[in-house]
């Protein structure tokens, strides 16, 4: 499941956003029982929770989740920000092998200039078979800001390049992948299509337009080429850089000069590029349009705004992707999409309100998808 549960804080540093909504369906003692009512309700495996508030974690959220046979795991947003990203799976279903947060804000690079995180574990299947390959989770909450798509893009190769060295088999393979979110993008923008297609080429696109928010015309400054400065050790492969340090025995005068050209020259060759890649295949649980009608469907729905920014991404063969998510024989390392939640339209939510309401207690609908592990 991944789900944008609505920071009690943030509800009300943006209350404009909740004038269609009657008072009392927005205090949190009355929002937090409905969401571990419909969290014990879909009873999944694995959970990742965005906007999880650091108070109510430690007084509620966490203990709440334990006491159902889960193990959470938490990074709050750095800057002071009173909220983050958890993870939490069940005791009985997998053994924890690793721990990685990842914090976007970078004091040494002027562009990352914001508190966002991301959270990524690696986990075991507790199954009687030795066999059973490892699964990586990751879960992420990126800047909302839509005229920013530089910073956005930025932060999603960060968490790539983190999922990369933490998915990375022996064998030079990836174990199963799950990245789930809240991505501040619409589908088919730029950044959608470059988790879904491995590549991007950025250069002449605007900043404003990456995330595919809004249509205005503010943000139309040009992507720049490279996007962020080399000093963030990330590659345009969206992999960290293993610094090349020169083999030095005694001064650095025994470089030669052809050496030092050389050097050089790699690194012009890396600036000019516009094409950022990854090198996972990654497909969404969802379609993000009703088959028969072709209309939207939408994860979060306010007074501003309804449509999709949340997703589940995980780890599928290209080429046995149909046109219909959740119909396909995607098997990757062994993981199969079996079924997934219906999302809603504006119109259906409208019909309730909108979000939150008196039975949904955030601005988002949880994601919620079931797979098989093939071994």
């Amino acid at each position: 499941m991944s789900y944008n549960i609505l920071s009690q804080d943030l509800l009300e540093d943006n209350s404009h956003l909740y004038r269609h909504c009657r008072r009392p369906v927005l205090h949190w003692s009355f929002r937090f029982p409905n969401i571990l009512k419909e969290i014990k309700h879909f009873d999944a495996d694995v959970l990742c929770l965005q906007e999880v508030q650091e108070d109510h974690y430690g007084a509620e959220i966490r203990p709440s989740l334990e006491s159902l046979g889960y193990h959470c795991e938490y990074k709050m947003r750095t800057g002071r920000k009173p909220d983050g990203c958890a993870i939490c799976f069940k005791h009985s279903k997998f053994s924890l092998l690793s721990v990685n947060p990842v914090e976007f804000y970078r004091p040494d690079v002027p562009l990352l200039d914001r508190d966002n995180v991301g959270l990524v574990l690696l986990l075991q299947p507790k199954i009687p078979s030795a066999a059973s390959p490892a699964i990586c989770v990751a879960n992420t909450h990126l800047l909302y800001n839509p005229r920013r798509g530089d910073i956005k893009l930025t932060q999603l190769a960060m968490l790539l390049a983190e999922i990369s060295s933490v998915a990375h088999q022996k064998d030079g393979s990836f174990c199963p992948i799950v990245m789930c979110g809240d991505f501040n993008s619409v589908p088919g923008s730029p950044l959608y299509s470059f988790i879904k297609e491995g590549k991007l080429n950025y250069e002449g696109l605007p900043i404003g337009k990456v995330s595919g928010q809004e249509q205005s015309s503010r943000g139309q400054r040009i992507l720049s080429i490279p996007i962020w400065p080399p000093n963030l050790g990330i590659s345009q492969n969206c992999v960290y850089e293993v610094q090349q340090v020169p083999k030095v025995e005694k001064t650095d005068s025994d470089l030669t000069q052809t050496e030092l050209d050389k050097t050089e020259a790699l690194v012009t060759a890396e600036k000019v590029s516009s094409n950022l890649q990854h090198h996972f295949s990654l497909s969404s649980v969802y379609s993000h349009y009703f088959p028969d009608t072709g209309i939207p469907e939408v994860t979060t729905c306010h007074s501003r705004s309804a449509i999709t920014v949340d997703y589940i991404f995980y780890s599928a063969e290209k080429e046995d992707v149909s046109g219909q998510p959740g119909a396909e024989v995607a098997l990757v390392g062994g993981l199969k999409l079996l079924a997934r939640l219906s999302l809603l339209t504006e119109q259906d939510l409208w019909t309730v309100n909108g979000l939150p309401n008196e039975n949904n207690s955030s601005d988002h609908l949880p994601l919620l998808a079931k797979f098989r592990l093939e071994l």
